[in-house]
């Protein structure tokens, strides 16, 4: 499915659509360039979790959990080297969690089974379009 944003509030929105349809479990993929607008759609997908906590990219820290209807995991895999350095972070131990959603920027897990797919293009002041797939909304 897909959807053109013009603003922060229509990626909310878009974000707000696909969390009302998760139910814990779920891993979601989130791909395009730097400055596409991934971090903004997971602060979109905290909010309309619940979540109370301010939002901020875990580039230096690679995962962010925060409390919400469910918890979300927030992975930042840029600066990830290597699939082994995966494991030996212990990234993988929040996947398929029941109760919690993986939100996945710059992935790098090899054989994941059935992710949910978001694909934000464009960047800067241009409108933003965003393809999701993997989950009917």
């Amino acid at each position: 499915m897909k959807f053109i944003c013009k603003s922060v509030e229509d990626t909310y929105a878009v974000a707000e659509k696909l969390a009302k349809n998760l139910r814990g479990g779920e891993v979601i993929l989130l791909r395009g360039e730097l400055g596409a607008g991934k971090t903004a759609f997971t602060k979109g997908l905290a909010r309309a979790l619940g979540v109370k906590e301010t939002v901020t990219s875990p580039t230096f820290t690679f995962m962010k959990s925060y409390k919400g209807r469910l918890t979300l995991y927030h992975y930042d895999m840029y600066r990830v080297t290597s699939v082994d350095e995966l494991y030996e972070l212990g990234l993988e131990e929040h996947l398929k969690e029941e109760g919690g959603v993986c939100a996945i920027e710059w992935n790098k897990f090899e054989n994941l089974s059935d992710p949910i797919v978001v694909t934000i293009g464009g960047a800067g002041d241009m409108p933003r379009e965003i393809n999701v797939e993997g989950i009917k909304l």
